[in-house]
C-alpha cells in the first residue's frame, strides 16, 4: 500500500473506531513499523485532523467525535464484495441481523453512480457463494435477539434444549457466533448466574427486558 493510500485507510479506520486504539495495534493492522505510524500520525495532525491521544488504559489515538470526514464512495468493485458477502451471510441464516443487513446493503448501493450501479450488477453476477444454511428462526425471536444485542438489554427466553425440554430464561448477550450449521448466543443466565451456550434456532420465543427504574 502507497503512503498516500494508507493516510486515507488510517483516517478512515480511526474515524470508525472513534475509541482510542494503540500505535502498536494501528502498525500491526497496517503492517508498517511503529516509527511509520508515528510518522503518519504527524501528517494527519499537520492536514488538521483533530486526532488526540490519552494515556491509560483503554486510551490511544483518535479523532474528536464532532469532526466528520466527506460522505464514505464505494467503488463498484467493493460495493459487489460487501453486498455479495451480506447476501451469503444472509442466506445462509447466519446472521440474526438479517433486517439491519439489507437495510446497510441498500445504502451502499444508493452510493453508487449510475454507471458504477451497472457494473456492480455485473460483478454480482460473477460472484456465487454456497454452503449449509444455519437452522431457521422466527423473525421476531431475530428482531428481539438484535435490539437486546445492540442496546445491551436483557431477554427473555423461551428455549428447547437437545432433549426437547422447555424452560424459560432470563439471559444478557454477550457474544454472537456464526457457525455453518448454526447461530449461538453465548450469555450469562441471570438466574443461575452462569455463562452458557444457547443455540438461535432453539429459541422459540424472545422479548427484551425493560431495565429496572
Amino acid at each position: 500500500m502507497k503512503r498516500t493510500q494508507r493516510l486515507f485507510a488510517l483516517a478512515e479506520y480511526l474515524r470508525g473506531r472513534r475509541t482510542g486504539v494503540t500505535a502498536a495495534a494501528l502498525a500491526e493492522r497496517f503492517g508498517v513499523t511503529l516509527r511509520t505510524i508515528y510518522r503518519d500520525l504527524d501528517s494527519l495532525r499537520a492536514a488538521s485532523l483533530p486526532l488526540s491521544a490519552e494515556r491509560g488504559r483503554g486510551g490511544g489515538y483518535a479523532l474528536d467525535r464532532s469532526y466528520t470526514l466527506p460522505p464514505v464512495n464505494f467503488t463498484a468493485r467493493e460495493a459487489a464484495l460487501l453486498i455479495a458477502t451480506g447476501r451469503y451471510a444472509a442466506s445462509m441464516r447466519l446472521i440474526p441481523f438479517a433486517d439491519t443487513l439489507e437495510s446497510g446493503l441498500d445504502k451502499v448501493r444508493a452510493a453508487l453512480s449510475a454507471s458504477a450501479q451497472r457494473e456492480l450488477l455485473t460483478r454480482l453476477g460473477e460472484l456465487s457463494f454456497t454452503g449449509v444454511p444455519a437452522l431457521p428462526c422466527d423473525k421476531e425471536v431475530r428482531a428481539a435477539v438484535e435490539r437486546a444485542w445492540f442496546e445491551q438489554q436483557p431477554l427473555r427466553i423461551v428455549y428447547v434444549d437437545g432433549k426437547h425440554v422447555e424452560t424459560t430464561r432470563r439471559i444478557r448477550i454477550r457474544a454472537v457466533l456464526m457457525e455453518r450449521h448454526e447461530t449461538r448466543l453465548d450469555a450469562d443466565d441471570l438466574d443461575v448466574g452462569e455463562l452458557r451456550h444457547f443455540r438461535l434456532d432453539r429459541i422459540t420465543r424472545a422479548e427484551v427486558l425493560r431495565p429496572p427504574t
